[in-house]
Formats: structure tokens, sequence, C-alpha cells
């Protein structure tokens, strides 16, 4: 039997912030500020007969948090809601906050736990060198992956350094 022999050195390495990132607008404006600007020079490209932009959103999640108290300020309930678009993640949270069996099935009134949430972005980049590399940004950290040239890395990191909510 052949064995598997390795073609490339794929890398990945990770940032972890020294706080949260504040809150979901804040995380968006990054996310988009990354997507419109193009920090990292990168390039459009073709790829099955598709063109794509230089930086591309595959993929993003966010996670809302919801506890249920009695009138003693007692936990009594809780919910986890995870939503594929900043629209379905607020409009999701008004919709629990408002769903008044629910609210009465737990025993308790919903509280919105906005320091609990998550979220996270992952970005396709093409680097000019014909590299394709992802970074995904959650609340917590950064992570740069699949990529070869230890030039990416350094290109990202010295943007990281300027950016305050990565620090």
């Amino acid at each position: 039997m052949a064995d598997f022999s390795q073609n490339t050195n794929v890398k990945s390495a990770g940032r972890k912030l020294t706080a949260p990132i504040e809150d979901i607008t804040s995380f968006n404006a990054l996310i988009q500020s990354v997507i419109l600007n193009n920090p990292f020079g990168c390039v459009s490209y073709m790829s099955s007969g598709a063109s794509h932009p230089p930086v591309e959103k595959i993929r993003e999640s966010y996670t809302a948090r919801i506890v249920y108290q009695d009138n003693d300020a007692k936990v009594v309930g809780r919910t986890t809601e995870t939503y594929g678009t900043i629209t379905g993640f607020n409009t999701g949270i008004a919709a629990v906050l408002a769903n008044t069996a629910n609210t009465t099935a737990h025993g308790g009134i919903p509280a919105y736990m906005a320091e609990a949430d998550s979220y996270s972005a992952t970005l396709k980049c093409h680097d000019p060198n014909g590299e394709l590399y992802y970074i995904n940004f959650s609340r917590q950290q950064v992570t740069l992956s699949s990529y070869e040239d230890d030039g990416i890395r350094n290109w990202i990191e010295t943007w990281a350094d300027g950016v305050p909510a990565l620090g």
C-alpha cells in the first residue's frame, strides 16, 4: 500500500485577544473593513470558471445567550440561539425576548446576556503569490490558516498590531 507524502507546508497561527471584541456592531465593522479595504493586498482570481473577489466572507455564525430569571433574579432557565447572519441574530433575539409562551414555560423573565455572545466569521483571501488562505475572526481570537508563506503571517500580524480591537 502506498504512503501519503507531504506536498506543501501549510501552516496556521492564532492570536488570543486581550479583551473580547466589544459587541456585534464592532465585530461587523471589523469584518466589513477587511472585506472593503483589503488591508492584506489580496487579488481577485478565477476558480472553476467563477470570478472571486480578493477577500470574501465564506462562513459566519452569531450566538446569543438569554437567561430566564425569577423575581429574586435567580436563573431558572437559559437558551442559546445561533444564527447565520447578523440580521437573523438581531431579529432572533427580539423574537425570543417577545415569546410569551416560552417565558411562561421557563417560569421567569428573559434577560439578554450580550456579554456572553459569541461571533465568528471566516474570510478567504487570495494572495498575489497565488496562495489562498483563511482568516477566522471570533470575539476572543484571530486565526490565520492554510498559508505557506511566512510573509503572509507577518503582514497580517503587523496589520493586527495596528487594530486596537485585536490587541
